[in-house]
């Protein structure tokens, strides 16, 4: 009860910062918006441990409406990408980083287009990568960027089930209804469900994304218990990183030790920015995430992206 306790006076804090009262923001370049969460928050209640963590994966954002002044004026917009390491202690609060890059919009900075780029990209790594204790790396796309479509081979998983035949009723999050069976012969699953829903940990808005699970396994999950499972998030109050890695969890301790497995979620934008957290095992070697890492794509997939 103590971490729970604990993460609630965190998530008050930062819900007292912006919410409920009239946030201005700033005319001027302000890194003081920034707030950093401490991923063991969450961690702990599920057995995750930072020093001895069970996947490897990053955190991807866009930032749809990023713009900034030259020096004598003249407007530029872009949209920015940002990823850094999940074995880091931090992730940043999404509101908070909103203001923040807001606090550039009447900035002057640089005499051309692309020495006002430079610094601000400088700048924002510098800040993140700060306030994360941890290298944040970013990029600016421009509007020709190459458009990478990925995870072509997952298939919906509710082709794999009679949807009548489903009874949900449970819309807090719900291991236990996760069924496996053994089919000794190891097969490649490639599973993506359109409907992922939670809600945010400090402003209690929902948010939207398409989950991508894959794994390599003797043992078969039933794809109506993952159904249920995946919608049991509804009521939920999590960050996306905190969903992603949740969801990779719950799955790999039903599956065997040297089983791969590999978790990702897309999700919509909201606020003008969307989080793409990924996560895989270890020894994963199934999916290729190159696309969705590499800063000078946008890699996407389907028509909520």
């Amino acid at each position: 009860m103590k971490n729970l306790h604990n993460q609630r006076n965190i998530t008050d804090e930062i819900a007292s910062a912006f919410l409920g009262k009239k946030v201005s923001g700033s005319d001027t370049y302000n890194p003081d918006f920034l707030v950093a969460v401490p991923r063991d928050e969450n961690r702990r209640q599920y057995g995750i441990k930072n020093t001895d963590l069970p996947f490897e994966g990053w955190d991807v954002w866009h930032c749809y409406e990023f713009s900034v002044l030259t020096e004598n004026g003249v407007p530029v917009t872009r949209v920015l990408k940002l990823k850094y390491n999940c074995s880091n202690d931090y992730l940043i609060e999404s509101k908070s980083l909103k203001l923040y890059l807001n606090s550039f919009n009447m900035t002057r900075l640089g005499k051309t287009v692309d020495e006002c780029l430079k610094i601000c990209k400088e700048t924002i790594e510098k800040d993140l990568s700060e306030k994360l204790v941890t290298k944040v790396e970013a990029s600016f796309l421009e509007s020709d960027v190459e458009r990478i479509e990925i995870f072509k081979n997952f298939k919906n998983l509710i082709t794999f089930v009679d949807e009548t035949k489903l009874e949900i009723n449970n819309y807090k999050e719900a291991p236990e209804v996760l069924r496996v069976d053994d089919t000794h012969e190891i097969k490649e699953y490639y599973l993506t469900f359109d409907s992922l829903r939670s809600n945010c940990r400090v402003t209690h808005q929902p948010d939207f994304g398409d989950a991508f699970i894959c794994y390599q396994s003797k043992k078969h999950i039933d794809e109506g218990s993952l159904v249920e499972y995946l919608t049991s998030f509804r009521s939920e109050y999590h960050f996306h990183e905190e969903c992603c890695e949740m969801i990779f969890k719950r799955i790999s301790d039903i599956l065997d030790k040297e089983d791969e497995l590999f978790v990702c979620a897309l999700y919509t934008r909201r606020g003008g920015i969307d989080i793409c957290p990924a996560r895989w095992s270890k020894n994963c070697h199934i999916l290729d995430v190159q696309y969705l890492l590499d800063l000078t794509k946008l890699a996407r997939h389907g028509i909520k992206q």
